[in-house]
């Protein structure tokens, strides 16, 4: 059998022998504090999945979606106008996504040819530069600092590159380095984008998940945002719908367009009785946002400043569902810290050098267990010897 030349790009490498650890580790009775991957255990309110179950218990809604209805449409529109003042068209300016990755996974089909620059976060959320390389593009990074506070910084793209690209690809607060941008980036990077006639993908998951009395808008609300890009946002973490697949382009008629088309030959719409749940989840009652906000914040408190405590000093980050922290002194690549510390504390992290180059020397911990599970995975690894003295 032969096979397609890009999938060469797509090597497993850490994450399967993770995988493999974990599966040897749970079959000896061990058990396995699994902080690497960023799947939210905090369920829907109860409102949400009330009306999942009632449309589902329809017979009538198991036909083919084939678009949105126009229910979810101006359920999202209004919930922009009412969340981040962002006014939107209904029609020609807010698609669905099934969850924001599959999205990030085929717009770059939509917006560049093999060859094209797409221009990349280093670090970045791996599908941010997946998608592109399945369209064939050539990727640039544009690395986030930790000196910089992990923002961009435009000015030092090269220009041969700036010149040459179609798309690039932004998002705060980021994962995985938990990083806010200022007002000033999103001014300078609309200004960027007309320059150089690139268009903007600004992936906004995590703006409600923001701490210490922080606040957090929408890329969009900025003047010229829609003359360059779109937003993607999703409902994963917010109202804890990760498996149901909800996630929303929003923004410049023609990106939107364009990814329309691109999706009908794809798929056929998300299931009507999800659409019941994603209007019910942004039109009901939002105290469930706050409830998880609070949630996450507390995990964020107890994780940084229990491993602080032991020896493994972690900053509180200001926003998401993740911690992006140095690793110990005494190794020298996070690959081998996150292999040892399974090993040694059976606790489990994604190592910094998954998300990019510029990862290295790093792992990302996701806040996704309860706080008795937390206090478990420092008590773990502080008994494992693994940290300095």
């Amino acid at each position: 059998m032969k096979f397609a030349k890009r999938m060469d790009r797509f090597g497993e490498g850490i994450f399967s022998k993770l995988a493999e650890m974990k599966k040897q580790k749970l079959a000896a009775g061990e058990e396995v504090i699994d902080l690497s991957i960023g799947a939210p255990n905090i369920p829907p309110a109860a409102h949400i999945t009330e009306a999942l179950c009632k449309a589902a218990a329809d017979p009538k809604n198991y036909v083919y979606a084939i678009s949105d209805t126009r229910e979810l449409l101006e359920a999202v529109s209004g919930w922009y106008e009412r969340r981040y003042g962002v006014e939107l068209d209904p029609e020609t300016e807010v698609c669905s996504l099934l969850g924001s990755q599959e999205g990030l996974a085929h717009i770059a089909l939509s917006i560049a040819d093999g060859g094209d620059v797409v221009l990349v976060p280093d670090p970045c959320y791996p599908v941010f530069g997946d998608g592109p390389q399945i369209a064939g593009a050539e990727l640039v990074y544009m690395p986030q600092k930790k000196e910089n506070g992990y923002i961009i910084q435009l000015k030092d793209i090269p220009e041969d590159a700036a010149k040459r690209a179609k798309l690039m690809v932004v998002s705060y607060p980021n994962n995985p380095t938990a990083a806010m941008a200022p007002d000033s980036f999103y001014e300078e990077l609309i200004a960027f984008a007309k320059k150089y006639d690139i268009i903007v993908l600004h992936d906004n998951a995590y703006s409600d998940l923001v701490f210490d009395g922080r606040t957090c808008g929408s890329f969009l609300r900025f003047p010229g945002a829609k003359e360059v890009g779109v937003e993607f946002n999703s409902l994963s973490k917010t109202y804890g719908l990760a498996g149901a697949r909800i996630g929303f382009c929003l923004g410049n008629k023609e990106v939107v367009s364009k990814l329309k088309l691109l999706k009908s030959n794809m798929d056929y719409g998300m299931f009507l009785p999800i659409q019941k749940a994603a209007v019910a989840a942004i039109t009901g009652d939002q105290s469930c946002v706050a409830v998880t906000r609070a949630a996450y914040e507390t995990r964020r408190n107890i994780m940084c400043d229990g491993f602080s405590s032991i020896g493994w000093n972690m900053e509180r980050p200001a926003a998401t569902m993740f911690v992006w922290a140095a690793i110990p002194e005494n190794f020298k690549t996070s690959e081998e810290f996150v292999i040892e510390l399974v090993e040694k504390a059976g606790v489990m992290v994604t190592p910094g050098s998954a998300f990019g180059p510029s990862g290295e020397g790093f792992v990302r911990l996701a806040l996704v267990q309860d706080e008795e599970m937390l206090h478990k995975a420092i008590k773990a690894v502080k008994e494992s010897g693994i940290l300095p003295d």
